[in-house]
């Protein structure tokens, strides 16, 4: 009698299983049909002849860099406290990082002949909120960014776009 309530407990156990995991594949495909639609939506009107200044990119750096620093996982193994993001980075690292990505897309422009356009920087927009690897973060990178889908395509895709500084994906 008790292996039936088993086996009948284990069954149920990997039905449950089965849902939750399907409505996490669920979830993670609504977040991505949602980001994709913002971004269309956002596109056409915050795309122009706008742009950032260098000090501009730097800040808007730091709280991409500041949302990777909260979801780095510090190991349990060490004792001491994780420190803040500014005592590991400093803010001359956070100037080399946007001046490699400014680079790196000047060079990608010289060679092509032509500008990175505004189509380009949402196609990879849409890629990285269809592949994202962490769901959770990229809205909360979005949300430091303002919500803004100029700077978002301009901090976030050109320097993934165009190689960047380290070629970091979300």
């Amino acid at each position: 009698m008790k292996r039936r309530g088993i086996a009948r407990s284990a069954f149920f156990n990997l039905r449950a299983s089965t849902a939750i995991l399907f409505c996490a594949g669920a979830a993670c495909s609504v977040l991505s049909a949602t980001l994709l639609a913002f971004f269309h939506q956002e596109a056409s009107s915050k795309f122009s002849q706008r742009t950032l200044s260098f000090s501009e990119r730097v800040a808007y750096q730091r709280a991409i860099e500041d949302v990777y620093w909260r979801h780095r996982i510090w190991p349990n193994e060490r004792r001491d406290p994780k420190p803040s993001l500014g005592s590991v980075m400093s803010q001359a690292q956070l100037e080399k990082k946007v001046a490699a990505y400014l680079r790196d897309s000047e060079m990608l422009q010289r060679f092509r002949n032509g500008p990175i356009t505004a189509d380009q920087l949402q196609a990879e927009m849409d890629r990285m909120a269809s592949h994202t690897k962490d769901p959770d973060v990229l809205p909360e990178i979005f949300q430091a960014l303002g919500n803004n889908a100029f700077v978002i395509a301009e901090c976030l895709a050109r320097p993934v776009w165009g190689g960047g500084a380290d070629g970091s994906t979300i």
